[in-house]
């Protein structure tokens, strides 16, 4: 058996691999050069196939449990397909930082949803993020006005984001019936059928060549199958806690992969507004680190654990 070291170990480099995917996928998408829609029906195709391989050979049962869960995992396909789509319509019409730092305003989202729908109140870390949030997008925009490309991106971002909060809210109570490969497999599913209609515009199938596959089979199956599988995995060994943290770090990732890969800088106040944001989403895993004592964390069952986490994966940008 390995020891405790060697599997905090273990759950830290799985937790980091998969958000170093996870910020890749904006500029992988960027670079196919096609519309959000296209990009959005080849990632979630490649992830949906992927998990639906993966579940038949872990002989995960796919069956809906009961009607009303079949139309609930319908209805988060569709809304996963309107995440994915503002979310790289962001991209295109602004660039990778702006879509993503926008994008990860869905703790101001999820602060308002959880009492509307769970009855659930928030918790003073939660409040506190979704303050720090405020000031943080108002710096992302240059100047306000619907011709603007960064104006644009922010609000493609920020229905992005709130999509995401509305995803995250609902899937808390699916993830306690169902493992997230389920989840994950109706939702990449529902998506990909919502959006094979893109197919059908002559001009946009017609942008779809070897280059642009390999790409949305690189986002499908490394940044989305393969992340959020490796994302669930290093729940074993770490704190949900100490996750959320890592995943915090994953517009960090993605304006890094586009300076890299897409020459792309983000001008100073973006970077400004993008640290307030990115602290934003720190401050709830960092606040629950804090709060539980270091002899304590073992404590937390895998269960517990586990459904903490599959709230928020199926669907992650």
């Amino acid at each position: 058996m390995p020891t405790r070291a060697r599997q905090a170990r273990r759950g830290l480099i799985a937790a980091n691999v998969a958000t170093v995917f996870f910020g890749l996928a904006g500029v992988l998408g960027s670079l196919t050069g096609l519309p959000a829609p296209l990009i959005t029906l080849g990632r979630a195709a490649f992830a949906g196939v992927a998990l639906g391989a993966w579940a038949l050979v872990a002989r995960v049962s796919l069956r809906p449990r009961a009607p009303r869960d079949l139309a609930l995992l319908v209805a988060q396909g569709i809304i996963l397909a309107v995440h994915w789509s503002a979310f790289f319509e962001a991209i295109v019409v602004s660039n990778v930082a702006i879509g993503l730092l926008a994008y990860s305003s869905f703790p101001l989202f999820t602060a308002a949803l959880e009492p509307a729908l769970l009855r659930q109140r928030p918790r003073i870390p939660e409040i506190v993020a979704a303050l720090l949030i405020v000031p943080g997008i108002f710096l992302l925009v240059p100047r306000f006005g619907l011709d603007n490309t960064v104006t644009q991106g922010v609000l493609w971002g920020l229905l992005a984001g709130a999509s995401f909060a509305l995803l995250s809210v609902v899937n808390r109570g699916l993830s306690v019936r169902y493992a997230s490969v389920v989840i994950s497999f109706y939702q990449d599913g529902v998506a990909a059928l919502v959006l094979l209609p893109t197919l059908l515009i002559p001009p946009v199938a017609g942008e779809l060549n070897a280059r642009a596959l390999l790409l949305l089979a690189a986002l499908g199956l490394l940044c989305t199958a393969l992340a959020h599988t490796l994302f669930i995995a290093s729940l074993r060994d770490i704190t949900a806690q100490l996750a959320s943290v890592i995943a915090a770090l994953e517009p960090v990732w993605g304006i890094g992969f586009a300076w890299l890969l897409l020459a792309q800088t983000p001008a100073a106040r973006t970077l400004v507004g993008g640290a307030l944001i990115v602290a934003a989403t720190l401050v709830p895993g960092a606040a629950a680190l804090i709060r539980v004592r270091p002899q304590n964390r073992e404590s937390f069952s895998t269960k517990e654990t586990l459904a903490d986490a599959q709230r928020d994966i199926p669907g992650r940008g």
